[in-house]
């Protein structure tokens, strides 16, 4: 077997906004495995100034992993030694499945053979207030039964005045609005914001304060009336021990996995399997994937049976995504298996 590695930038079709700035371009990384006539393709799914792995040596760490392999073992026992480049991590685990696969169907399922559909939000970006009443009008006209809008990069009222206007059209019986805030909030100010979310019938809202901040963001989610979920808290906790110990501090209502932020499926479920134990509710985010990664995690997500609409939408953001079975379907993503690949763009 021989390995070898390849970047490759997503062009997004309009800039989207997050309180930490906003993205233009988007840097995916893929490691192909090849041998015995069999190919396997994995997207290491970094994202710039949030990826535990996000370091200048990034490029250097893939070429030395790929040196490493010379036979599928050795590729299996490499993910065991980069629990520190979760990313890369994945992006092998996703590799090595494929190998092993038909035409990319790493999980085959109901999901994979074109019977079923599985529920996830639509995503309103930040921008001006007309900028995103016009994404939620069009997420709502094209059947989201979850939405899920980034706040606290703009005016707090205006993001306010936005969640009124659904409400004032849909009561929390019809639409389930989830709130990101990406760590906008100070741990001083957060809790009167929380009420008037929860008075707005929201139904949680994802890492109100930055990570890091176990103190305060344990009395947060004590006291909060509304749900708490972590995202960027599990970034960056490899140790079990330290994930054990974050999750029995914190008690947070869920958690949220992305499995290119936390080292991929098997990481993720471990996550899955302590919070379970605990009384935490998940469910699953890409990490602004390529088709490629959003189709293998798409994959794996059906298979945990999850309850939670997941937040698996993130394919149509870019100009010059791959061609792929994956399409959405009335706030669902839908896998055709008639519909083939088209991975050229590639270049190895």
């Amino acid at each position: 077997m021989k390995a070898s590695w390849t970047k490759y930038t997503l062009e997004f079709k309009r800039p989207a906004g997050t309180s930490r700035g906003t993205l233009g371009q988007k840097d995916s990384y893929f490691i192909r495995l090849e041998g015995d006539g069999h190919k396997g393709l994995g997207e290491c799914g970094i994202l710039k100034g949030l990826s535990a792995d996000d370091r200048p040596d990034y490029e250097s760490k893939l070429q030395e992993v790929c040196k490493q392999i010379d036979s599928y073992d050795r590729a299996l026992s490499l993910i065991s030694e980069l629990d520190v480049w979760p990313s890369i991590q994945a992006g092998l685990e996703m590799a090595l499945l494929d190998f092993k696969s038909d035409d990319h169907v790493l999980f085959p399922s109901d999901f994979t053979d074109g019977f079923e559909r599985q529920p996830i939000n639509g995503l309103i970006w930040m921008g001006e207030p007309d900028f995103m009443l016009s994404q939620l009008e069009e997420r709502l006209e094209q059947g989201y039964l979850v939405i899920k809008m980034k706040i606290g990069a703009l005016d707090l009222e205006q993001e306010i005045k936005l969640i009124e206007r659904v409400r004032e059209r849909y009561g929390p019986h019809e639409i389930q609005l989830r709130v990101d805030a990406n760590g906008a909030f100070s741990p001083k100010d957060v809790m009167p914001i929380l009420q008037r979310l929860d008075d707005l019938r929201v139904h949680s809202i994802e890492q109100p304060i930055k990570a890091g901040q176990w103190k305060d963001l344990a009395r947060i989610c004590k006291e909060s009336p509304l749900p708490i979920a972590l995202d960027e808290e599990l970034i960056g906790v490899f140790e079990a021990q330290r994930r054990e110990e974050m999750l029995d501090k914190l008690q947070p209502r869920y958690i949220i996995l992305k499995p290119s932020f936390l080292g991929g499926f098997k990481k993720a479920e471990e996550w899955i399997d302590e919070a379970e134990k605990r009384g935490i509710g998940w469910w699953v985010t890409s990490a602004l994937e390529s088709n490629y990664g959003l189709s293998a995690i798409s994959q794996w997500n059906y298979n945990l049976y999850g309850h939670m609409a997941s937040g698996l939408g993130t394919g149509s953001l870019y100009t010059n995504n791959f061609e792929s079975p994956l399409h959405l379907v009335r706030g669902t993503i839908a896998y055709d298996p008639e519909k083939e690949w088209d991975l050229s763009k590639l270049q190895f």
